[in-house]
């Protein structure tokens, strides 16, 4: 099937970034009063956008309260000035990441902000977003998460902070024997508690607690994935959008206790780490105190996205640990399973993303296939003159983003629900002769549209129309779960007999039709379902 280009017929481009910058300029009021679980907050109102920031959605996770589920919130009187972010989650932040923070990282950070039309009216669709980070950096404070644009469309935008590396993972058999709750992924307990915050609390701010969709970017979407599997999360979101979160592996994925698979479990992994604290040869009682009587620092470690620890005797867990449940497996199995949330969804990549392999030949990387090692060489070097730099990036994206979407919405449409799959390959003019393609996370300031905090002076209106495309999508979908409306290109479904993707591209245009990639996966399909089990469902 040809490919039909669209014309996107999109807003005239505003003429001063400045005026894109929500805030900018605008005289500020103060909001009325709020009350929420803890006690009464106010906000701030410029521009027709009220604006809530840094409210507690559970206690201080410190001292005591360290590697345990959120626990209540801490009441307060008076009245709180919800006018500024709270502290980031303890971090050691990345140099080149593509949301700096906008806070100095601490322990103390359980809390959430709010975007919200200043007029109020009926209940509203609500968003809430996840950030990514690989589960080691990221934050609520970025510039380029900030929600006023979907406020200015009768949208209410969530963002909330939760815990990372060690203090978001973490397992040790003295935590085991202390029987405080659940154990391991404190990180997804704190989004839980969110999503449980946003239920009981978001009617106040014009919200629909019906109507919640749920969006997360890189780890922020393997977490949106699996709170879609977790018997934990259910009914707390009705619909969810994954941007780069992988699909059939996940991050970390280590058990909580038993070797499998050659891996340590969790709880060896905290052992590893008591060790080089010079924590060892006590009671569980000790051990469990002197491992929360240490510095925050001394527990972050060098930990971020570009260092993740030793690799022989691991002391990070590396993500989300398979408890049994708050994490009982993969969401791929979970939904193949039929035990998954089962809700509309919007699901993809960037045509540039995350790339990795470890061949050291060409010959090596296609007998990876198996099978399919034939199919596999005629899809990615037909005529044999490629280079192994040039063709593993492209079966490492394709092996761990491009067809994990694809398999997430395969198996959406299986349920019965509708997948919009999407390809993100639009790169700002400025950065043109940096990339030839959209990396990874590139994709954020266009679906918030944000584009001005993120490129500034060197926006253009090319880049705005490009988010004002994608933006006017995510609405859409938010909305009623379809990113269809009048005046924008049409995007189908996800149909797999079709094989059909929305490709948002480098003229700031988009257009749907067969997927220009898909002999490649399905070749990584049939590669990974002959080890996996394939489509058996049960």
């Amino acid at each position: 099937m040809s490919m039909q280009r669209a014309s996107t017929a999109l807003a005239t481009v505003m003429t001063c970034v400045a005026a894109m910058v929500p805030g900018t300029g605008a005289a500020q009021g103060v909001t009325p009063p709020v009350k929420v679980e803890g006690g009464s907050v106010t906000g701030t109102t410029a521009a027709g956008v009220a604006v809530f920031k840094g409210i507690p959605f559970a206690a201080p996770p410190v001292g005591p309260l360290r590697w345990r589920a959120p626990q209540p919130v801490q009441k307060w009187s008076g009245m709180r000035a919800a006018d500024r972010f709270g502290h980031d989650c303890m971090q050691l932040p990345f140099p080149s990441d593509a949301a700096p923070l906008g806070t100095t990282p601490a322990e103390d950070c359980l809390v959430l902000n709010v975007w919200r039309p200043a007029a109020s009216g009926a209940p509203k669709p609500v968003l809430v977003w996840i950030y990514g980070g690989g589960f080691v950096n990221g934050g609520s404070s970025p510039a380029v998460y900030d929600g006023s644009a979907f406020a200015r469309q009768d949208v209410v935008f969530v963002s909330f902070n939760y815990r990372l590396g060690r203090f978001g993972f973490f397992a040790h058999p003295a935590l085991s024997a202390a029987n405080e709750g659940p154990l391991g992924n404190y990180a997804l307990l704190d989004q839980i508690a969110a999503l449980q915050w946003v239920r009981a609390n978001i009617a106040k701010f014009g919200g629909d607690p019906a109507q919640v969709t749920l969006m997360g970017e890189s780890a922020g979407g393997a977490s949106v994935l699996n709170l879609m599997a977790s018997p934990m999360a259910k009914g707390l979101f009705a619909r969810a959008i994954v941007m780069s979160g992988g699909g059939r592996t996940l991050i970390g994925g280590v058990p909580l206790r038993g070797e499998a698979g050659g891996r340590a479990s969790a709880e060896t992994i905290g052992v590893n780490f008591a060790t080089t604290q010079g924590i060892a040869g006590r009671s569980a009682a000790e051990t469990l105190a002197a491992l929360r009587a240490l510095p925050a620092d001394e527990v972050r470690g060098e930990l971020n996205l570009a260092y993740r620890g030793p690799v022989d005797v691991p002391t990070y867990a590396g993500g989300p640990i398979v408890d049994g449940r708050v994490v009982v497996g993969t969401t791929d199995g979970a939904m193949r399973r039929g035990t998954a949330m089962a809700v509309p969804m919007m699901v993809g990549t960037t045509d540039a993303d995350i790339a990795g392999f470890g061949e050291t030949s060409k010959e090596g990387l296609f007998a990876s296939f198996g099978a399919q090692a034939d199919a596999a060489r005629a899809a990615y070097d037909p005529v044999g003159t490629q280079e192994l730099a040039a063709v593993g990036p492209e079966v490492g994206r394709d092996r761990l983003m491009h067809e994990p979407a694809r398999l997430v919405a395969q198996e959406t449409q299986r349920t019965g629900q509708p997948a919009y799959l999407y390809r993100f390959g639009y790169v700002a003019q400025s950065m043109r002769k940096d990339w030839s393609g959209a990396p990874h996370a590139t994709d954020i300031p266009y679906f918030f549209d944000t584009v001005a905090a993120k490129y500034g002076a060197a926006l253009t209106p090319q880049d705005a129309r490009a988010a004002q495309l994608a933006n006017r999508y995510v609405v859409n979908f938010v909305r009623k779960g379809d990113p269809n409306a009048p005046g924008l290109p049409r995007w189908p479904a996800f149909d797999a007999r079709r094989g059909a993707v929305q490709l948002l591209q480098a003229d700031a245009s988009a257009i749907n039709g067969v997927d220009p990639l898909k002999a490649r996966l399905d070749a990584v399909q049939g590669a990974a379902d002959a080890v996996s089990g394939g489509p058996e469902r049960r």
